[in-house]
């Protein structure tokens, strides 16, 4: 049985929306980040990355982390290439070219993209966009991120897909990382084949279960 460590107000949701394209039966142990607790030590804490009987499972104390029949494993984005690798279907790649191809994309979305993202994801989450030094840093990161807009959107134009001519993990992925951008609306508007692309991405069921989730529990 998988178990998938990490709340899904985490990156684990990328790993529980894989979970729900794959049909994978899982064990969700919800593990909530230190640092959104004021004291992770108090008696009514809940599980959270400094709990000792995470840091038992993966000492890093980062989530997300699975359990996959005995095999323990980090890193959100390698996590969905081992399933789908693992599991295989539509979503895994079918030759060792394609699945070179999602590798590297993924290497590029981790490397070029979710930097800059990120910033722009957690500074709205944590209601500091509108501060002087939150736009400064949200427009530093838009700047830095119209190149990597660019790029998918020409690269998109082709089959609408990031690998061969069909959604794969490929496609998760990136979609995952390009969602901390959302709110960056001129982003999109400049690169269409992205934003139909995102939203196409999104508009699955899988997807949607795995936000319907994630939107329940607390922020």
């Amino acid at each position: 049985m998988l178990t998938i460590y990490g709340v899904y107000r985490s990156r684990a949701s990328r790993n529980y929306w894989l979970a729900g394209e794959l049909g994978l039966p899982f064990v969700s142990v919800p593990i909530m980040q230190a640092y959104r607790l004021d004291d992770v030590q108090a008696a009514d804490a809940p599980l959270n990355t400094q709990s000792p009987e995470f840091l038992a499972v993966n000492p890093t104390g980062l989530i997300p982390c699975i359990d996959d029949g005995g095999f323990v494993m980090t890193e959100s984005l390698a996590i969905n290439l081992y399933l789908t690798r693992k599991h295989g279907g539509p979503l895994s790649g079918q030759t060792v070219t394609e699945e070179a191809e999602m590798l590297q994309w993924t290497m590029w979305a981790a490397t070029e993209v979710e930097p800059h993202a990120v910033k722009i994801i957690m500074l709205r989450d944590a209601q500091a966009a509108e501060s002087e030094q939150g736009r400064l840093t949200i427009r530093a990161a838009t700047r830095a991120l119209k190149k990597c807009f660019a790029r998918l959107d020409q690269h998109l134009a082709a089959t609408g897909h990031i690998v061969g001519d069909r959604f794969t993990v490929a496609d998760l992925n990136l979609a995952e990382v390009f969602r901390y951008a959302m709110s960056q609306t001129a982003l999109f508007d400049a690169a269409p084949n992205v934003k139909a692309w995102l939203e196409q991405c999104q508009s699955r069921a899988a997807f949607k279960a795995m936000m319907e989730t994630r939107q329940g529990e607390p922020e």
